[in-house]
């Protein structure tokens, strides 16, 4: 499962690129600018190309061995008392020389500040330019690859890339119309205490033939209570946790399976790569939807996608 489309001598840029979101750190890989890239954050995991590139942030609470609601408390105790949840080392970006800096207004839980970002960028010489993404939306999501496209002069690339994604859009969306049965899908984004996936997730499960039982289009993730997750009747729960790969997403499961509320819901569950495929917007999304689909309608959709994509727990 790969998105790199591009060749990197396509591209013609001497543009070093710091970029301090995962997301964008794949959108900038995909259009053939990984060897751009001089700065990146503690979460840029993927793809696997970047381990070379210098490291400019860490996060200043440390989830290893963490359940989900442990780590919720953590953050929450974090924000209440102004501590903050990341950190810019400025020495190590202030050591990339970066001419453009990608970063985001969107969550202060997902990554560094952008107040971080500015105050840092006031102690660096020379000039920057910076980037900021907020999508809401899977057509913000690609506006994202075009705007960096274009401050990268590699805009030619990005409207390949986003072409190419419009078109598995439209492949997914195609297929499962032809399925009258649009069944209720329950995303959860956390599960202790548990938030439904927002922004462009209920698009997603539209996409893929689905009816968001909980979530509105483009608002925020929200965190909601069980008896509220049972009395919105899905069909399937979707466990899509932020940060987490599909095997600490089971572990965290099994970890809560005996609650009263998964010892009442009757549906299917099933448990997805949440970091990878689902919290991300970048390029990735787009195997999140066809993911959706093969859950879904199995009945439609061969699985094409890898074990450690997704798995039905129940």
């Amino acid at each position: 499962m790969t998105y790199y489309l591009l060749s990197e001598a396509q591209v013609s840029t001497t543009m070093r690129i710091c970029s301090l979101l995962p997301s964008t750190t794949e959108i900038v890989c995909a259009l053939g600018l990984k060897e751009n890239l001089v700065g990146i954050t503690h979460e840029c995991d993927y793809p696997q190309e970047i381990s070379d590139v210098q490291v400019v942030t860490k996060s200043l609470i440390d989830h290893s061995g963490s359940s989900s609601q442990e780590i919720n408390r953590h953050i929450s105790e974090a924000l209440h008392s102004g501590s903050g949840i990341y950190a810019i080392d400025n020495e190590s970006l202030e050591f990339t020389n970066p001419d453009l800096i990608l970063t985001q207004e969107l969550c202060e839980v997902c990554a560094v500040s952008y107040s971080q970002v500015e105050e840092s960028v006031r102690t660096l010489s020379g000039n920057q330019t910076v980037l900021s993404f907020e999508p809401s939306n899977i057509g913000g999501i690609l506006d994202s690859i075009i705007r960096i496209g274009k401050q990268t002069n590699a805009e030619s690339n990005a409207k390949t890339l986003v072409n190419k994604s419009h078109e598995r859009i439209d492949a997914v969306r195609s297929k499962s119309s032809d399925s009258l049965r649009k069944p209720r899908v329950l995303g959860l984004e956390w599960l202790e205490p548990p938030f439904i996936g927002g922004h462009w997730v209920p698009e997603m499960i539209e996409i893929a033939g689905g009816s968001p039982a909980l979530g509105e289009k483009e608002a925020p993730s929200r965190e909601i209570t069980w008896e509220q997750a049972l009395a919105s009747s899905p069909e399937i729960i979707v466990l899509m946790v932020c940060g987490f790969d599909l095997k600490r997403t089971v572990e965290e499961f099994n970890l809560l399976s005996e609650s009263e509320f998964w010892k009442r819901y009757g549906g299917e569950i099933y448990a997805v790569d949440g970091s990878a495929y689902f919290s991300r917007p970048g390029p990735r999304i787009i195997d999140g939807i066809e993911i959706l689909g093969e859950i879904i309608h199995p009945g439609i959709f061969q699985r094409t996608k890898e074990p450690n994509a997704w798995m039905k727990i129940n």
